[in-house]
C-alpha cells in the first residue's frame, strides 16, 4: 500500500501522524482548529492520544516573517476513529491504510526490530556513559596519583628533591619560583617572599659545619611541595608521574 499519510515513530514506540496531513488528506472542508476541536468531543484527551505541536512557518508579511502554526501528532489508533467519524470514500481509505500500518507494526519482525533498535540505543548511550566515566576518572587519576605520593610522605624535601619531580634541575626550579614572585635570592640562600612566609611551606635550618662555619638550608614541606605543584600546574608545568598518565 502507497504511504498515503506520513507517519513518524517516536521514542516510546508509537506511531504518530500529523493532524493536518490527516485533515488534507480527508479534503475535510472545516478550516482545521474548528475541525479538530470538534473531534476532541469524541473523548480524545491531549497527551494520551494526541501531542499539541506549534510550527514556525515563513510568511510574506516583512513585519511579521514568520507566524506560528497549530498542529496535533495523533496516535494511530485515533486517527483511525476519526476517519470512520468522516463517514466518506476518503475516510474509509485512510481507515484501511491505518489498519494494514497497525498490522505491520505489531507483526513480529517489526516488534523485534523496535526492540533491537531500543537495545542498540541503550547499548550505544552506555558506551557513551562508560567512555565519559573512563575520561573522568583519567582526569583526575593524575592529580590524586601525585597527591597520594606527597601526602604519604612527611619529611622535608630539599628543592632538588622536587626539582627531580618535573625531570629538572634545582637551579631551574628556583629561577621559576623566583619569576613566578614565590621566593628571591639573599646571598646563597632562597627565601621567600612575605606574602609566603607564613603558609607553612618552608623550614629554615642552620647547619653547623665547625666552630667558625656553618650553612643555612631552606627546605620544603608536604605542604609547600603541594604549593609549588598547584601553581606550576597552572604555567603547565606537569610532574613526571602526571605526563607517564596522560601519555600512557
Amino acid at each position: 500500500m502507497n504511504k498515503l499519510i506520513p507517519t513518524q515513530q517516536t521514542r516510546e514506540g508509537n506511531l504518530l501522524v500529523s493532524g493536518r496531513d490527516l485533515h488534507e488528506f480527508l479534503e475535510v472542508g472545516t478550516r482545521y482548529d474548528i475541525w479538530f476541536n470538534r473531534m476532541k468531543k469524541y473523548g480524545f484527551v491531549e497527551n494520551i492520544d494526541f501531542l499539541l505541536v506549534v510550527q514556525k512557518r515563513s510568511t510574506n508579511n516583512p513585519k511579521n516573517p514568520f507566524t506560528d502554526i497549530t498542529d496535533h501528532h495523533i496516535k494511530i489508533s485515533m486517527a483511525k476513529e476519526i476517519a470512520m467519524l468522516q463517514r466518506n470514500k476518503k475516510g474509509k481509505e485512510a481507515r484501511s491504510y491505518f489498519l494494514e500500518l497497525e498490522r505491520k507494526w505489531n507483526s513480529p519482525e517489526m516488534v523485534m526490530k523496535r526492540a533491537m533498535d531500543y537495545l542498540n540505543d541503550q547499548v550505544d548511550k552506555l558506551q557513551t556513559s562508560n567512555l565519559l566515566l573512563e575520561q573522568q576518572v583519567n582526569e583526575l587519576k593524575p592529580k590524586a596519583t601525585y597527591y597520594d605520593m606527597v601526602l604519604q610522605n612527611k619529611s622535608l624535601l630539599s628543592v632538588s628533591k622536587i626539582a627531580k619531580d618535573y625531570g629538572m634541575s634545582a637551579m631551574k626550579l628556583n629561577k621559576l619560583l623566583h619569576e613566578l614572585g614565590v621566593q628571591y635570592k639573599q646571598g646563597d640562600i632562597w627565601l621567600l617572599y612575605a606574602k609566603h612566609q607564613d603558609k607553612g611551606y618552608t623550614q629554615t635550618h642552620t647547619h653547623v659545619i665547625d666552630a667558625d662555619k656553618s650553612k643555612v638550608q631552606t627546605k620544603w614541606t608536604q605542604k609547600g611541595r603541594l604549593f609549588i605543584y598547584e601553581l606550576l600546574k597552572q604555567q603547565g608545568f606537569l610532574p613526571l608521574i602526571e605526563r607517564e598518565e596522560y601519555a600512557s
